[in-house]
């Protein structure tokens, strides 16, 4: 077996099913298997999925362990010689696990190697390549000065700033969301550590490899995520998850900064919870709209309008899935695919006022064609969405059409 493939499901089952039809297209001429552990999900993930992706081990929690633990269960299981640890909210080109692997056997000090991730409006996500969390890098990023001082090896450090997101690159420390592991690497630094329950538990694993002598990597092979579909950022219960994870990695990794520098990266810690907890109870008590939508509609929009390229089946069934949810609107649809639409929803031939989303049917275009096309256009402002006719379901980065 030459990879296994492990996702942690939470309440995703829609952008889990999109994942895992761009996952059989990557591993197509690979020795791959898929392994899926569901944290106590409550939107019936497992009888969805399992009826689609009979081929699957679907390991099914009663109770919601963390992500760290929920991975750990899937990995003991595993046969493969790499690791994938992939999130739910995640589509991969066709070829990118064929060329991470192809990168893992030609350097057999790589441990662990992440990859170029895009936003479903096509733009970079810093957290692709990251360095170890210096008072300096720290700072940086905090005070906005990484983003003023880009190409500062210091203040740009959090997220590697100075380095060509379309290189390769060595880094510190890789996103979660994926993760290409080598076997021999896990079984030298052991496997996540369940102290986090969930964030920090990538930057932790990121150090131990480096500790065990290995590399981790940077390659620039795309794919889309539409990060943290499954949790929540505006409840009290994600702050104070997310920054005790980080006050346990200092404690565990703070003899690096001395105790002073510890105590002060402590500190700021529970600072900055404590702030954002008093934000989020202030915005509770006085009824300040807390942002739900990733998508900003133009003054006097009420609903999204679709940019949409397919084939002509496709469209017609399309057309009914909209007047079902009540979308009626000036939505326009074209009849093509990637031989004929070369250039998608930057063709100089299509207007663009007025739509908030390009819609893709990926079955007569690729994940790459996809993914492509909206890195290339991302400037156009336009939010991606997939439609796959054998489900019939539309996935935005806001909602699932059904």
């Amino acid at each position: 077996m030459k990879l296994s493939v492990v996702i942690v499901n939470y309440n995703v089952k829609y952008y889990l099913e999109q994942c895992l039809c761009s996952l059989y297209r990557a591993i197509d001429n690979l020795s791959a298997e898929i392994l899926v552990v569901d944290n106590a999900s409550m939107d019936d993930s497992e009888a969805y999925i399992t009826e689609r992706f009979p081929n699957i081990t679907y390991i099914y929690n009663k109770e919601n362990l963390g992500f760290a633990r929920a991975n750990n269960q899937a990995i003991r299981e595993s046969k493969g010689e790499y690791v994938l640890l992939l999130n739910p909210d995640t589509v991969l080109s066709e070829q990118t696990l064929e060329e991470a692997i192809l990168f893992m056997d030609a350097h057999p000090e790589a441990g662990a190697a992440g990859v170029k991730m895009v936003t479903h409006d096509g733009r970079f996500l810093r957290e692709s390549k990251r360095g170890y969390p210096t008072l300096a890098a720290t700072f940086g990023k905090l005070s906005g000065l990484g983003r003023l001082f880009p190409h500062s090896k210091s203040l740009g450090g959090y997220y590697c700033t100075a380095l060509d997101m379309d290189g390769v690159h060595q880094v510190e420390v890789l996103a979660g969301a994926f993760m290409l592991l080598r076997r021999s690497a896990l079984d030298k630094t052991g496997l996540l550590d369940e102290d986090f329950f969930m964030y920090g538990e990538d930057i932790d694993l990121s150090c131990r490899i480096e500790e065990a002598g290995y590399k981790n990597y940077y390659l620039p092979y795309p794919i889309l995520h539409y990060k943290g579909e499954s949790t929540s950022k505006d409840t009290y219960r994600h702050v104070r998850v997310f920054c005790e994870a980080m006050d346990i990695f200092f404690c565990k990794h703070g003899e690096r900064y001395g105790v002073i520098g510890r105590w002060l990266v402590r500190a700021g810690i529970h600072l900055q919870m404590y702030v954002r907890l008093f934000v989020l109870f202030v915005q509770r008590l006085f009824c300040f709209p807390v942002k739900e939508t990733k998508i900003s509609f133009q003054k006097g929009q009420r609903f999204p309008r679709f940019l949409i390229f397919g084939e002509e089946a496709t469209i017609h069934s399309l057309r009914v899935l909209l007047k079902r949810n009540g979308l009626g609107g000036k939505h326009h649809f074209v009849v093509s695919n990637e031989m004929s639409a070369a250039d998608g929803h930057g063709s100089p031939f299509i207007s663009l006022k007025g739509f908030t989303h390009v819609v893709y049917d990926c079955r007569a275009f690729s994940f790459s064609t996809i993914i492509r096309l909206l890195s290339h256009h991302r400037k156009m402002g336009l939010s991606l969405g997939i439609y796959n006719p054998e489900s019939r379901v539309l996935v935005t980065p806001d909602k699932c059409y059904v």
